[in-house]
């Protein structure tokens, strides 16, 4: 609903209608800095009313005197900064707009949002309407996404998993299939972690828990509104790294059909040889350590003794033999294995060569 108080013309979207526009105009978050980095609209672009510090004050301020103080102390923040936010808006719109072919009056529309749709967005959206700017603002903030990607994995989705023993180069088969135009979720990419020990090693930090929800539910959206028939996924246990796949969609993934790639052991080692080998040493040493309680007491010995006698491929044979009786339990522990898993013979770790064998068996 419009606002055209004052001459201003701020429309309120609600959620539905808001996640549309998100694909054609950048999004301005106004919270603070540290609300922006724990999770954020993906994509969305950090314009902060009020540091941490000043939010912090003005909260304080409105609980323990009034809400009338908390405003004047919120506007003497706001004042200061104002030019800065208008010329900042200019640039990030400008360079978001810059090869798209769009109408003029279509490349000054942007949308802003805070916590709840409050004093902060209504604040940064008076300004930017009042310098020209088309501004959508968010009925009920970033609370209202987080509600409504929360229902998202209530949905039922069309996915299809990939799976196979730690080594199988799942990964780079997923990636060759997203080339020839299969529709790809890569759940290691989006949490930044390869699932296991050493999963961390050569990665960026790990998203927060809420902030991989909402990457996760970007694709699942963005691949529903393309009406796609079939979403590959590859199979992970629940807890990636640090994060977690929420309980409801990770059980309709378990309930999914498996393609499991059945490549011999020693293929795998060299796989794993290769990419985790060039590592450092004592990176290594300590991720076998991290895992000695499942791992067992003999085997991570044998373990790290054979890294610190850069007996490589010894150290990563007692891993892989680990690993693939660890993935065993989990894929005979699906309701109906025999009936959910398919098998696909393969001679090597071949991204390429196993990717047309997968799109093969699931014709």
């Amino acid at each position: 609903m419009p606002c055209t108080f004052a001459n201003m013309a701020v429309t309120r979207l609600t959620i539905e209608a808001f996640l549309p526009l998100t694909q054609q105009f950048p999004v301005f978050d106004v919270r603070s800095p540290g609300e922006f980095a724990h999770a954020h609209i993906p994509g969305a672009f950090s314009l902060p009313l009020f540091t941490d510090e000043e939010r912090k004050v003005v909260g304080t301020s409105y609980k323990q005197e009034s809400k009338e103080k908390a405003v004047k102390i919120g506007l003497k923040y706001f004042g200061t900064k104002m030019v800065q936010m208008v010329e900042e808006v200019e640039a990030i719109v400008e360079n978001f707009h810059l090869n798209t072919a769009i109408g003029e009056e279509s490349s000054k529309t942007v949308l802003v949002h805070c916590w709840r749709g409050g004093m902060r967005s209504a604040g940064v959206a008076w300004l930017l309407d009042l310098y020209g700017f088309k501004v959508y603002t968010l009925a009920g903030g970033y609370k209202a996404y987080r509600n409504w990607v929360l229902k998202q994995f209530e949905e039922t989705y069309p996915i299809a998993i990939l799976g196979g023993y730690t080594g199988s180069g799942k990964t780079e088969v997923l990636k060759a299939m997203a080339e020839k135009g299969a529709a790809v979720i890569d759940l290691e990419g989006l949490a930044h972690h390869k699932g296991s020990a050493f999963g961390a090693l050569g990665q960026p930090p790990q998203p927060s828990q809420e902030q991989f929800e909402n990457l996760l539910v970007k694709e699942l959206w963005n691949l529903s509104r393309a009406n796609t028939e079939m979403i590959w996924m590859e199979d992970e246990s629940q807890r990636i790294g640090d994060v977690n796949i929420p309980t409801i969609f990770f059980k309709q993934m378990r309930e999914k059909k498996v393609y499991f790639l059945d490549i011999p052991f020693d293929e795998r080692l060299d796989f794993i040889i290769a990419n985790y080998g060039r590592f450092d040493k004592e990176k290594l040493v300590n991720a076998v350590i991290r895992i000695k309680k499942r791992l067992g007491g003999l085997e991570t010995k044998i373990a790290v003794n054979a890294l610190i006698e850069d007996d490589i491929r010894l150290c990563f044979a007692v891993l892989l033999k680990y690993y693939d009786r660890f993935y065993n339990k989990g894929l005979l522990r699906r309701e109906n294995p025999d009936l959910l898993v398919c098998t696909i013979p393969c001679d090597t770790v071949d991204a390429e060569a196993n990717a047309a064998a997968v799109k093969r068996s699931a014709i």
